[in-house]
C-alpha cells in the first residue's frame, strides 16, 4: 500500500460510527486524509475522531435527504470539493422468510440502499466541475447470492451492487472511480446477531486495512478475505439445481 496515497485527500464516510465504518476512518486520518464522517449520533463519532482541522464530524441520518445535503454543504464550505465518498452504512436483522415484517424490510432497505441514492443526490451534483474523484459503495458478499437468514439484508446489498455496476458505466468515462466493497465476516455490532459460526471472521482494523488497500487501486469490486470470497465466486457459477442443496446442507438450514 502507498502510505503517501492518502495525504491531503478530502474523504466523506456515511456510517462511520462504529465496525468497519469507524477503522476506515482513523486509519484514513492516519494516513494524512482530511476525513468527514458522517453518522447519526454526535456522541458516536466523537468516539471515533477528534473535531479539528482534518476532521469534520457531520452527524446525519441517511433517511433524511436533508441532513445529507446540509453535512455535504458544509464539506464544501471547508475543503471545496471531495476527493473520496465512502458508504458503508448498514443495517442488518438475521430472519427467515416465514418471519417477513414488512416495517423492519423497509427498514434496512431505507438504509442499505436508499440512504445511498440519498447520499449520491446530495454529493452528485456539481462534484464534476470541482474535479472528479472516487465513489466507494460498502455492500456484502450476502449481495452475491440469496442465503438463509438474509431475508432483508441480502436483497438491499444487491441492490447496492447493482447500483456501483451502473455508476461505474455511466460516471468511470467521466473520470470518476467507482468501485463497491465485498467483505465477508467482520466483527461489528451488526454480525454480533449471528448465532452461526461465522467463517475467516475479521477484525475492523484488518477490514479496513484492507479496504483502504484496494481503494487505491483500478479494479471494481474490493473483495475480503480472499479465501472466503473466492467460494462465493465459485457458488455464484453453479446452477440452481445444485446450489441450492448445497448451501441447505452447507448451513443446515
Amino acid at each position: 500500500m502507498n502510505k503517501g496515497y492518502w495525504h491531503g485527500k478530502r474523504c466523506w464516510l456515511i456510517g462511520a460510527s462504529s465496525g468497519i465504518g469507524a477503522a476506515t476512518a482513523q486509519a484514513l486520518h492516519a494516513a494524512g486524509a482530511r476525513v468527514a464522517i458522517t453518522a447519526r449520533s454526535a456522541d458516536k463519532l466523537q468516539q471515533v475522531l477528534p473535531n479539528g482541522e482534518n476532521a469534520l464530524l457531520l452527524p446525519a441520518d441517511v433517511r433524511e435527504a436533508a441532513s445529507l445535503e446540509e453535512a455535504h454543504a458544509q464539506i464544501l464550505r471547508h475543503w471545496q470539493g471531495l476527493d473520496l465518498l465512502l458508504y458503508l452504512a448498514g443495517a442488518y436483522a438475521p430472519a427467515r422468510s416465514w418471519e417477513l415484517d414488512l416495517q423492519q424490510a423497509e427498514s434496512i432497505l431505507d438504509v442499505n440502499y436508499r440512504g445511498a441514492l440519498r447520499t449520491l443526490a446530495a454529493a452528485l451534483p456539481g462534484w464534476e466541475a470541482r474535479g472528479p474523484g472516487k465513489i466507494v459503495l460498502v455492500s456484502s458478499i450476502a449481495a452475491l447470492r440469496g442465503l438463509p437468514q438474509s431475508l432483508y439484508y441480502g436483497p438491499s446489498k444487491a441492490a447496492l451492487t447493482h447500483l456501483a455496476e451502473v455508476l461505474r458505466l455511466d460516471l468511470e468515462p467521466r473520470g470518476f472511480g467507482v468501485q463497491v466493497a465485498h467483505p465477508g465476516f467482520v466483527a461489528t455490532p451488526l454480525t454480533a446477531q449471528n448465532d452461526f459460526a461465522m467463517p475467516h471472521l475479521l477484525q475492523p482494523e484488518e477490514a479496513a486495512q484492507t479496504l483502504l488497500k484496494g481503494m487505491q487501486s483500478q479494479r471494481f469490486a474490493i473483495e475480503f478475505p480472499p479465501a472466503f470470497t473466492r467460494r462465493f465466486h465459485v457458488l455464484r457459477c453453479l446452477p440452481y439445481r445444485w446450489y441450492f442443496p448445497l448451501i441447505r446442507r452447507a448451513t443446515g438450514l
